[in-house]
């Protein structure tokens, strides 16, 4: 996730990204996202396991931020929200 104008770059793991998804953009969850407003998904990986995305979740968290732009963009390079195309 980001804010509006990509300053800042927040990964985390959740088992309902929609549901987590939602809660980030109402900045219902106290903490990094709500005092950066991060509201924006502009990428999403899936896992059957979740030790298996806690395990890439950290592995992203290392890198450094020209990597973690290089990935979004490769994805996503106009960062378009993509949480609408999430929804049913």
């Amino acid at each position: 996730m980001t804010n509006v104008h990509h300053t800042v770059l927040y990964t985390g793991v959740t088992g309902d990204i929609i549901k987590r998804g939602w809660q980030h953009k109402k900045q219902l969850i106290e903490g990094f996202t709500k005092r950066y407003n991060c509201t924006k998904l502009i990428y999403v990986e899936e896992y059957n396991y979740p030790q298996d995305a806690i395990d890439r979740e950290k592995q992203i968290k290392r890198w450094t931020r020209k990597k973690k732009e290089v990935l979004i963009q490769r994805i996503n390079p106009e960062w378009k929200d993509l949480y609408e195309e999430l929804l049913p």
